[in-house]
């Protein structure tokens, strides 16, 4: 019977309480033959990542021994939890997580990359927004890709990316890779320039991401995959009436006065103090500025995780503040990002075979009662 209303095409289903899989990690078995694992066993892409962050199946290990001993972990902004879920069925083929900010963006990028590796759905279903209880996040599933929303700024992706590693670590998920796709100012490029970050730092050019923890502050170091930018730049086509480049991005705390602009509510700094600054960051190789990179390089680094970060600039900062291109253009520079790591995941899936894959989201129950429950938490938590 469909729950809340939810149409049968959603694909909920019921696999009982019985199926429940342990989470002690001295118990970790690979959970099935995965597409990696068919076609890939020996793949030199594959990270030579320490034990201590990963298991011998390349699947995530979690840094938190408190995980293991909870009876169920909710996620909380995802409206998802481990006792409530079947997560290995809904997520264990999972090999790419792509990030944006906007939910319209993410869904939009979902169904493009649908159409691009030729994911077919079945007869009478559509996408579902797999998190649309919690109110926060979306959520779309398409074969291995998971394309999700993240919000604005390092304090929303950091607790999206806490639980999406959460997530890959109980769908015990092989070898992830993780892409943010967004919009940047440029440092020096014009606007519609497409930056693939080598390295990220912050405001003082850092290459860490600060936190306060117990009245302590941690330093976590901030870093991308470099061979994946690699791999992403050669992604670029020669036909592109738009640059393709690799380069140092600046994360900041603030859109404003963190970035240096003349035109928000507050401003204590002179036009000639802003461009000293953004003078003296381009030539420490600071290609762009945005909001996220930071937080998303320092917790998929500290999980073991690959990853990149993909923007197109909106404008370059070196020649003013304010985005000034029609809606039509934005929206069309918005796209070239998604295109680099579409093409990637494409040819990715071509290499293995596998192009049209099956899966697209639905939802496995595996309790009922603990699934009304996550579902009334998420609806509710602040």
């Amino acid at each position: 019977m469909p729950l809340n209303g939810a149409a049968v095409e959603t694909g909920l289903k019921h696999n009982g309480e019985k199926n429940g899989i342990s989470q002690n990690s001295s118990n970790h078995q690979p959970h099935r033959m995965t597409y990696e694992e068919e076609f890939s066993q020996n793949d030199p892409e594959v990270n030579n990542l320490d034990a201590d962050i990963r298991y011998p199946d390349g699947s995530v290990r979690l840094r938190n021994p408190n995980i293991e001993l909870m009876d169920q972990d909710i996620l909380y902004h995802l409206a998802l939890g481990s006792g409530s879920h079947d997560l290995v069925e809904m997520f264990g083929d999972v090999k790419f997580v792509c990030m944006g900010g906007t939910p319209k963006r993410m869904e939009q990028f979902a169904y493009n990359i649908m159409a691009e590796i030729g994911h077919k759905l079945p007869c009478g279903t559509t996408l579902q927004d797999i998190s649309h209880f919690s109110y926060r996040y979306s959520m779309y599933k398409v074969g291995p890709v998971l394309s999700i929303s993240h919000g604005m700024g390092i304090p929303s992706v950091g607790i999206l990316l806490h639980e999406v590693i959460k997530l890959m670590y109980h769908a015990k998920v092989r070898d992830p890779v993780f892409f943010r796709i967004g919009t940047c100012g440029g440092i020096g490029h014009e606007g519609g320039t497409v930056i693939i970050s080598e390295e990220v730092v912050d405001g003082a050019l850092r290459n860490v991401l600060e936190l306060t923890v117990l009245g302590k502050t941690l330093q976590r170091p901030a870093k991308l995959d470099r061979r994946l930018a690699r791999e992403l730049k050669a992604m670029g086509d020669p036909e592109d009436p738009y640059d393709t480049v690799t380069g140092k991005t600046m994360c900041t705390y603030d859109f404003y006065e963190g970035q240096g602009r003349l035109d928000g509510a507050f401003c204590d700094f002179t036009e000639n103090d802003k461009m000293e600054y953004l003078e003296s960051i381009h030539k420490s190789g600071v290609v762009n500025i945005e909001m996220e990179s930071l937080a998303f390089a320092a917790l998929t680094h500290h999980a073991g995780i690959k990853a990149a970060v993909i923007c197109v600039t909106l404008l370059d900062r070196l020649k003013g503040d304010q985005v000034l291109a029609p809606k039509e253009v934005l929206d069309e520079w918005q796209q070239r990002p998604t295109k680099l790591v579409s093409r990637h995941i494409k040819r990715y899936l071509q290499m293995k075979g596998r192009l049209s894959l099956d899966g697209h989201g639905s939802i496995a129950v595996k309790s009922p009662r603990r699934f009304k429950l996550v579902q009334q938490e998420s609806e509710t938590y602040d």
